[in-house]
């Protein structure tokens, strides 16, 4: 049976009251907490933290960011990652993508025998998926056609699912219910978005202002309707239409995105909407809830304040897929201040080079990046990042700078 594109949030809800549905942990909270404090927790970092973010050896100076690593949505679906295991010790476990944006908790987890699902040409294959088999959705949650399968083959669904990405879910259902289109502020390609753009019934992914800014115009004096496709390919809905569907518009965000930029996009389209239709009837055109993610706000917030200091570098720390962390980077950037985003210590190689991604560029290596002398270096952490990999970052750079 297919999932009708109006009936999204009646499947939801039947899938959620059924035996093989879990949302919560399954009764090994405690010992869980261990493996993870043992695993992921660092007595430098709250060394650090109990001295108010900042720590000096020999001549360099740390400064870390007042809010930093992970979330409590992360550390949730970890620690429900780690109880699934505890609970079906025996059973095939399955997690539909990476359980978070971060290379040393998916590694551990395939240490503990569970799967990741494949993706073969930009689509994941559930073939191998048995049927009874346990299945976990990771914090980004999971497409609608993807729980569909799931539910077919009678696997057990644990759902990590972070509740502020569920929050969006509701408003774009509400988006859908009064015949909105959603206009999701979010990467396409990224597993979050594509996860909400399929409660949506019409939907169009902007990446930037910029895109929002040429999708208003739009609105306001029509265009090219071929060349505005052609700009959105692969991030709109089947059969979108910009000339029908931009009359009425909902606003929605990957949680991971700027909060400023999510602001300011939301915006603009009230804005816009009020221009063409006026103020007495911007109700009937246009819809807004606040669904930005709290510990995503709180880690940017931190990052405008640590900008401000006087640094000589920044080091940013998280998955080269997170986009959070990615955002993180480009405030440090826009504040014209030297940064490298690692998502490991490993990262650090010898005689003074580091291996990063750059925003524009890739993953690529720069020498000499610790400059002599007296340093003061910024660190921040993405949401998926643990304590002990920031910690392990750190180490290596007094290492360096002592021992030469």
């Amino acid at each position: 049976m297919t999932i009708d594109q109006m009936n999204t949030k009646s499947f939801k809800r039947e899938l959620q009251k059924s035996e093989n549905y879990h949302r919560k942990g399954f009764g090994h909270g405690v010992e869980v907490a261990g493996m993870l404090n043992s695993e992921y927790q660092s007595s430098l970092i709250q060394e650090i933290r109990n001295n108010n973010y900042y720590l000096k050896r020999g001549n360099v100076t740390i400064r870390l960011a007042e809010a930093f690593g992970f979330c409590w949505g992360v550390e949730r679906a970890v620690a429900m990652a780690y109880e699934t295991r505890q609970h079906f010790p025996t059973e095939k476990i399955w997690v539909t993508n990476e359980i978070i944006h971060n290379p040393s908790v998916n590694n551990r987890l395939r240490e503990m025998n569970v799967s990741f699902i494949e993706i073969k040409e930009g689509v994941k294959d559930f073939s191998k998926v048995g049927q009874g088999d346990v299945v976990i959705l990771p914090a980004f949650g999971a497409t609608i056609s993807e729980m569909e399968i799931l539910r077919d083959k009678n696997c057990t669904i644990v759902d990590t699912t972070c509740p502020w990405v569920s929050k969006v879910w509701n408003s774009v259902e509400k988006h859908k219910k009064q015949d909105y289109t959603s206009i999701i502020h979010g990467k396409y390609k990224h597993e979050e978005t594509v996860a909400t753009s399929s409660f949506a019934n019409k939907y169009l992914v902007v990446l930037n202002l910029d895109e929002a800014n040429y999708v208003c115009d739009y609105i306001l004096t029509g265009g090219n309707k071929e060349e505005f496709l052609n700009k959105f390919k692969n991030a709109y809905s089947e059969g979108f239409d910009p000339d029908q569907d931009l009359d009425r518009v909902g606003i929605a965000n990957q949680t991971t995105m700027l909060k400023s930029e999510t602001e300011q996009i939301g915006k603009l389209f009230e804005h816009t909407m009020i221009k063409k239709y006026s103020p007495a009837t911007i109700n009937e055109h246009f819809m807004s809830f606040n669904t930005i993610c709290d510990a995503t706000q709180e880690r940017q917030d931190a990052m405008f304040g640590l900008v401000e200091e006087d640094l000589d570098l920044m080091v940013v720390i998280g998955g080269f897929n997170s986009s959070n962390t990615t955002h993180l980077q480009e405030i440090a950037i826009e504040h014209g201040i030297p940064s490298y985003h690692i998502d490991s210590a490993d990262r650090i190689k010898p005689n003074n080079c580091v291996e990063h991604q750059s925003l524009s560029k890739g993953i690529e290596i720069a020498h000499n990046w610790l400059p002599e002398g007296d340093l003061v270096i910024g660190v921040t952490s993405g949401a998926s990042t643990p304590d002990k990999v920031v910690e392990d970052v750190i180490e290596n750079i007094f290492s360096y700078k002592i021992n030469n």
